[in-house]
């Protein structure tokens, strides 16, 4: 799979079906997700006359931002890729030195990305109680990406002891909260909902994948310690096509990416202690013990005669209950430091 580490989210850019079926638009997007850093760029391999029955209606958001009442099948048709143009983007991203993936839609597809190499797999959420093709994809024992959208966290279970069951091992799963609407409403991301399942399934990786508009959903999970985050992205949102308009432009997925790694620096080890760049700062912005007007010697140091002020390089105010009652052994102006 993806080269993983604790630090390091993997991002994968979904280029999905916002090709609208041109190898031209399929390429630059290839071009700009690599551009952008993110891991992976993500397509869509089915078939429609294996995906859809002929007089399947669109989903609402698809007939709202298509601005038609055609099927499905009419709709998906205009968009699939076949196999040699599939081969032609993988090379092309190993050319850009970014992942190809691409999510089955059916037991073909699965067949020909195993071929390929196109791991690893996302199985899109509408696949999660498809059991037969979840058992195709576990007895590969391959790495899995897994996403959740419509589902309970019953079915999750169901699904992950099926793909175990059928062979693949649980270090292999990456599950990723998602909700399965186009934009998704601030209101029903329930991104906790990603700590649940990570809690969950132990021995899973957890991630998140995000249909909101804008980017601040996807960087709040990295801060909240997603593995794995997608994000729908495309060339122009005015583009015609079912899911162009809760997509990211080439520019905002950059700025997501950017601030994604920003936070991976930031989360650091979790050890409280001054960091490299703060131990400079620690003798100007403390406080020392000082005399707070001029001290004869032997006389004794109270609230009246000492005070506390930077610099931080003398007598630490956590000492300040020894010296107060003491005896001075010298004399002292007033602002020096006092000396043990």
């Amino acid at each position: 799979m993806h080269k993983q580490n604790k630090t390091k989210v993997f991002i994968i850019a979904e280029a999905g079906v916002n090709h609208n079926g041109s190898m031209n638009t399929a390429k630059k997007m290839i071009d700009e997700a690599s551009d952008a850093g993110a891991d992976a760029v993500k397509f869509q391999s089915f078939k429609a006359d294996k995906l859809v029955s002929e007089k399947a209606e669109m989903a609402d958001y698809q007939k709202k931002n298509l601005g038609s009442e055609n099927t499905q099948y009419e709709m998906l048709k205009k968009l699939e890729f076949g196999e040699d143009e599939f081969i032609e983007l993988k090379n092309y991203c190993l050319e850009k030195k970014i992942e190809f993936m691409a999510s089955p839609f059916d037991n073909e597809s699965i067949d020909f990305l195993a071929q390929i190499d196109a791991f690893p797999l996302k199985i899109p959420s509408g696949e999660i109680v498809n059991y037969p093709y979840l058992e195709k994809i576990g007895r590969l024992n391959k790495d899995v990406i897994l996403s959740t959208g419509m589902s309970t966290l019953g079915e999750i279970e169901d699904a992950l002891n099926l793909l175990t069951f059928s062979g693949t091992d649980i270090s292999k799963i990456t599950v990723l909260h998602c909700n399965t609407e186009y934009p998704t409403p601030f209101e029903d991301v329930n991104l906790k909902a990603m700590l649940t399942i990570k809690n969950a399934f132990p021995g899973i990786k957890s991630g998140y994948s995000d249909h909101t508009l804008g980017i601040e959903i996807p960087i709040a999970a990295a801060a909240l310690g997603a593995e794995v985050i997608e994000k729908h992205f495309t060339l122009d949102v005015n583009m015609e096509g079912p899911d162009h308009k809760a997509s990211l432009t080439p520019d905002s997925l950059k700025e997501m990416v950017k601030a994604i790694r920003n936070i991976e620096k930031a989360m650091g080890s979790g050890i409280k202690k001054p960091s490299e760049s703060e131990q400079k700062n620690i003798k100007i912005v403390r406080k020392s013990i000082v005399a707070s007007k001029d001290i004869k010697k032997d006389e004794i140091f109270t609230s009246e005669n000492i005070t506390l002020k930077r610099p931080g390089n003398g007598l630490s105010p956590v000492l300040w209950s020894m010296i107060t009652g003491k005896a001075s052994s010298k004399n002292y102006k007033k602002d020096e430091q006092i000396q043990i």
